[in-house]
């Protein structure tokens, strides 16, 4: 079963685990060592992260590598910029309407 990037991120220890391998690639059991959790907790979340494509897995030798996939954050953040317009555009739209209420109470 593929899983749902949107799940794979949400959960706080996963976002955390895409930081320290963008910044490096490391072991299952060097990433445990980060985490207040049994390695086997820390591994679940990899098979999450990895099932979404979001990490990949290099061996080398007797151990395994994990490695940032940027190319699918980078889809993830092109489709994210279809509604990005948007958003700014109401934002804009808000400090605007706010600013006009700002003004009138002086």
């Amino acid at each position: 079963m593929t899983q749902d990037i949107f799940q794979a991120i949400a959960d706080p220890t996963r976002r955390a685990i895409l930081t320290l391998i963008a910044i490096k690639a490391l072991t299952p059991n060097a990433m445990a060592e980060k985490f207040d959790m049994t390695r086997q907790a820390v591994s679940k979340h990899i098979k999450v992260l990895h099932e979404c494509e979001l990490i990949r897995a290099e061996h080398a030798g007797r151990e395994i590598y994990y490695h940032f996939n940027g190319k699918k954050m980078q889809e993830f953040d092109h489709w994210l910029a279809q509604f990005r317009q948007s958003w700014e555009t109401q934002f804009n739209q808000l400090d605007k309407v706010l600013s006009t209420l700002k003004n009138q109470k002086k």
